[in-house]
């Protein structure tokens, strides 16, 4: 029997024994199952600026490689021997992943592609993408508002604030089933027309209709009342709710997919791509100029509207003023997002299963939030409470997500360490509540705020 060198990792050298090296060959799918999992359920709510990033980087991207860009690529790279991974062409029975969480990864994880060539410069594109982004931020937090009204007291009267139905749960439950639908089963379709639009409405728009930190705040405010069981409960109902609401989105997306492959032919798809797509450099300055247009327009409508109910405190006034400072949350969040499957330690080795940039900025937003719930109880002026909502609605309202939140959570739980979703969302939802208890509920307690 001939002696063949063993697929090579950081801990095995090139002289290893032939136990250990077929030991090591027994393994080595799972540890390339491993890395590949951990890092796209990372992933699969928003990869922020890396996408823009990866285009005009001169050097080679840090993100780890696929089981299907081994088999193409080969062990010829001798930058990737140093770096520890696997360097052999895989045998045929470990090209097939085993991961069932394709359909809810992100499109440049389902379908590797040669790198692409950019067509706007690099500060045109990050410009494009920052007012994509604050257009549909915009647009989703006046959806929101619109779902609160619409389910609010005053109108069908389903939620509260006194009640497990929180105000923004409707708004939740709606962005988390669009999040299935053109997140996830839709996402790499819209990404070929433009992907500006797919960054604009995913993160943009879905991720600013939905509100960690106002679930979180909302609960705080039962516990402040001593109705512990009911927050307790209103945050299992939230998370059943949510989760359940982007499982039904995907599979209606994907019945809906079935039924447009079905009937459309090859050709046809060819000929509408082409024509919707916005591949050259002209089309994307015209995009752009149009997105600046629509930007300038809300901002002059939602100013003009703030001067007119800003004396008055009313809830337009908060929604105006919120959409003034909306575009920073989308914006900071979409930037923090670049931490997701960035893992922890020298070369990102620990923990790269757990979407850090997504944990930051719901954690951030839901202690901001408690914070000015705090100044506005104890200021109590109208004044004071009119542009302290106004940034809890616009600015912490899109830097925290719900859309994303559960788009990772169900790529977890559907991964072969389903665990990790769980754990995910208890130490999100227990480290936001453990530290708005402490910057809202004690002062609440010990000074005696009505």
């Amino acid at each position: 029997m001939d002696h063949q060198e063993p697929y090579r990792t950081r801990s095995f050298s090139r002289e290893s024994s032939l136990a250990s090296s077929l030991s090591l060959s027994r393994s080595l799918p799972l540890i390339i199952t491993n890395d590949v999992d951990s890092e796209s359920v990372s992933e699969a709510g928003d990869i922020g600026d890396r996408s823009l990033r990866r285009r005009h980087s001169s050097g080679r991207s840090n993100r780890l490689f696929s089981s299907e860009d081994l088999i193409e690529q080969g062990g010829d790279d001798t930058s990737r021997q140093e770096q520890g991974s696997v360097v052999k062409p895989l045998p045929e029975h470990m090209t097939t992943s085993p991961l069932p969480t394709k359909s809810l990864l992100s499109p440049e994880t389902n379908n590797p592609v040669k790198k692409e060539e950019p067509v706007l410069p690099k500060s045109l594109e990050y410009m494009s993408c920052l007012i994509h982004l604050a257009v549909f931020g915009i647009l989703g937090a006046i959806t929101r508002y619109l779902l609160q009204k619409l389910f609010g007291p005053s109108v069908a009267r389903v939620t509260s604030d006194g009640t497990i139905l929180y105000l923004d749960l409707p708004s939740n439950m709606v962005g988390s089933f669009l999040m299935g639908w053109f997140g996830v089963v839709f996402k790499a379709d819209i990404a070929r027309v433009s992907e500006f639009l797919a960054i604009g409405l995913s993160t943009g728009y879905l991720g600013s209709l939905t509100t960690f930190s106002g679930w979180n705040q909302k609960m705080l405010d039962l516990s402040a009342d001593g109705k512990w069981l009911y927050a307790v409960l209103g945050f299992l109902l939230g998370l059943f709710l949510a989760s359940y609401s982007i499982i039904l989105g995907v599979e209606t997306a994907k019945g809906f997919r079935w039924l447009l492959d079905r009937r459309a032919s090859s050709s046809s798809k060819e000929r509408n791509s082409c024509l919707l797509e916005v591949n050259t450099f002209k089309s994307h300055i015209v995009s752009m100029t149009l997105m600046v247009v629509l930007l300038v327009a809300l901002l002059a409508v939602s100013a003009t509207q703030l001067v007119k109910e800003f004396d008055k405190g009313t809830s337009e006034a908060q929604l105006w003023l919120g959409c003034l400072v909306a575009a920073p949350g989308v914006w900071l969040r979409w930037f923090l997002a670049r931490l997701n499957g960035r893992g922890l330690g020298k070369d990102g080795q620990y923990l790269r299963w757990v979407p850090f940039g997504t944990v930051i900025a719901n954690v951030a937003a839901a202690s901001a939030m408690a914070a000015l719930a705090t100044l506005k109880k104890s200021v109590d002026t109208t004044t004071c409470n009119t542009v302290a909502s106004s940034i809890q609605f616009g600015l912490l309202g899109c830097l925290s997500t719900v859309s994303t939140f559960m788009a990772e959570f169900n790529a977890m739980r559907e991964s072969d360490y389903p665990w990790r979703a769980y754990a995910y969302a208890s130490f999100t939802i227990a480290v936001s509540f453990a530290i708005g208890t402490v910057i809202y509920s004690v002062p609440v307690w010990v000074v005696g705020f009505n």
